[in-house]
Parts: structure tokens; sequence; C-alpha cells
């Protein structure tokens, strides 16, 4: 069912500094932030040759990476991303095998525009599982 690893995302508390590390220390090609308010976050994506890093900071005070900086001041690993053909096909076969999916159960659309869903930490051995459509 899952296809290709998408991206890992970073929660980070200073998104510039961060930005600055992946660009100016490692050299890697890092995109320029997006807003994103309906998921609480600002997003930077690093762009490596064979996936991508997703660098999240707190937008608004609703932000659930608020609540993640609050316990891991430091930042931290977020989530995993995988791709999906079909992510309502896909969601449907999580379910039926007991995964649970966060939120209303019905995909929003995420940074690259397309349709994305979140699995619980608990159904994956502790990390929180994104899925998006391809």
């Amino acid at each position: 069912m899952i296809g290709r690893l998408n991206h890992v995302a970073i929660a980070v508390p200073d998104l510039d500094a961060a930005v600055k590390q992946y660009r100016d220390v490692l050299g890697a090609n890092v995109s320029e932030p997006l807003d994103l308010p309906d998921h609480g976050v600002t997003t930077v994506f690093v762009n490596l040759p064979n996936t991508k890093i997703e660098l999240l900071l707190p937008l608004g005070e609703d932000s659930p990476i608020a609540n993640y900086l609050m316990k891991n001041p430091s930042g931290g690993m977020h989530h995993i991303c995988y791709e999906v053909e079909d992510i309502m096909a896909a969601r449907d076969k999580l379910v039926e095998e007991g995964a649970r999916v966060l939120g209303s159960g019905e995909p929003k659309i995420g940074a690259h525009g397309k349709p994305v869903l979140f699995l619980h930490p608990k159904d994956f051995s502790g990390t929180l599982v994104e899925i998006e459509q391809v």
C-alpha cells in the first residue's frame, strides 16, 4: 500500500537558524517558507536527491507543533510521510486493520497541494505517520 518515503519532518524552534544550517552548512537546496494555516505550521522543504526534509515552525496559537516544542524545546523529528496512490482506499484499509486516523478522518490539502492524513503514533511504534496521495 505505501509507496516511497516522501519526507521526514523536523519541528524546529528557530526556522531561520535551521534553514541556515541546511543551506549554508550542509549545502542543501532549501525552499522558501510556506504558511499552512489549516495545519498550524510554517514549512520549509530541504530537497535531497532521494527525499525531502520538512522543517516545521508553529503558526498560530493552536499549532500542534507548539505543543511538540513545549515538550521538546530543542526540536526534533515530528513525523514521517509516505506516498500512497489512493488516499481514500489507503485510509479505509488502515482503519480496517485497526489504525486510527487523526482529526475528522477526511484528508486535508498538505504543503505539496495534495491530500494528506495523519495516523496515530501509538499505532506505528510511537511515530506519527502522514500519508500523502501522489
